[in-house]
């Protein structure tokens, strides 16, 4: 369906919208369950009033401070790790083309690790995960490049850097001593707990600036996925491109993790749930998004609930779903 304004012609998909309506709806859905549900319960008008600072103290310290950080951050997050997911699959034309595989998280991972184990406060840690995951990619990117860069050169690539960072990390644990190996345990499985704005505020200010970036390239990167020879006969500047939804997305994984540490499997499974949900061939940044939100939100909601009151790290569960996923995947591939 195309839609005119004045010069302007936008071109909308009917499923698409409806998807990505009712992908908001449940994650709008699962933040109130999220807010409302656990040892003290609060009703919705209590969260509307503390939301807008008209509430009880009590509401206003439960909602403001504990629960509505908490789910914000799981919100921001999620889209970007479904977001980055977007880019990789669709750079590397391969569902497994995910930061989870290709070295990206692993390297921030290590980056998390040395910060802990050099005794970093939680800024520091997060910075240095950041750090982490934007030299694995510059050093997958520097290997896999060879008169441009492929995909399946990259996924390749990737999977090589990730098993290395990977060993790096083990030893890193085996030589750090008891408390801080235990804490970098902890921040390696993938929490939302104790999250608050100053979580949030980054990965929000990330999204606005690399989310335009991501809608500007998503058409040149679905002429891409036709092959190189193609895109450029297009008058696309492929390596331009690529270079570009490269660093946004490696900037969107080294930020979401920064925020709530590498949380498996979300940028794996969002961008092919929101394939199958809207059935559009192309890049779905927005029902990505979106997937990734509820995803990881609708985890943390479950990991709270389902042992209560003993609370799981959100990680385990993704780690869960997405071992599952990949396992069906894989069958299909394999079919």
């Amino acid at each position: 369906m195309n839609v005119r304004i004045g010069p302007w012609s936008l071109r909308l998909a009917p499923r698409a919208l409806l998807t990505g309506a009712l992908l908001l709806v449940v994650a709008c859905a699962v933040s109130v369950a999220a807010i409302a549900t656990g040892e003290f319960t609060v009703s919705v008008p209590d969260i509307l009033g503390a939301l807008f600072g008209q509430g009880t103290p009590v509401a206003e310290l439960i909602v403001s401070r504990l629960r509505a950080p908490r789910v914000v951050t799981g919100l921001l997050v999620g889209a970007a790790f479904g977001v980055g997911g977007a880019i990789f699959q669709s750079l590397t034309r391969n569902p497994l083309g995910s930061p989870d595989f290709i070295g990206f998280t692993a390297g921030a991972s290590t980056g998390g690790i040395l910060a802990v184990t050099l005794g970093g406060s939680a800024l520091v840690i997060a910075g240095g995960a950041l750090a982490g995951c934007v030299l694995a990619a510059a050093v997958v990117y520097a290997l896999a490049f060879r008169r441009g860069v492929q995909g399946y050169r990259l996924v390749l690539v990737g999977i090589g850097v990730n098993a290395l960072l990977l060993s790096v990390n083990s030893y890193l644990l085996t030589r750090a001593n008891i408390n801080d190996a235990a804490t970098a345990g902890s921040w390696l499985t993938g929490s939302l707990s104790g999250r608050g704005w100053d979580h949030a505020v980054p990965v929000a200010l990330a999204l606005i600036v690399l989310v335009p970036v991501c809608a500007a390239v998503s058409r040149p990167l679905r002429m891409i996925e036709m092959g190189d020879d193609a895109a450029r006969a297009m008058g696309i500047n492929v390596e331009v491109v690529r270079a570009t939804a490269i660093v946004a997305g490696v900037l969107l994984t080294g930020v979401a993790t920064a925020a709530a540490g590498p949380v498996m499997f979300v940028a794996l499974a969002a961008p092919q749930l929101a394939r199958r949900l809207t059935r559009s061939p192309g890049v779905t940044f927005a029902a990505s998004a979106l997937v990734g939100a509820v995803l990881l939100t609708g985890s943390d909601l479950a990991a709270q609930r389902l042992l209560a009151p003993t609370q799981l790290p959100v990680g385990v569960l993704t780690a869960a779903i997405g071992g599952t996923y990949l396992a069906l995947l894989l069958r299909k591939e394999r079919h």
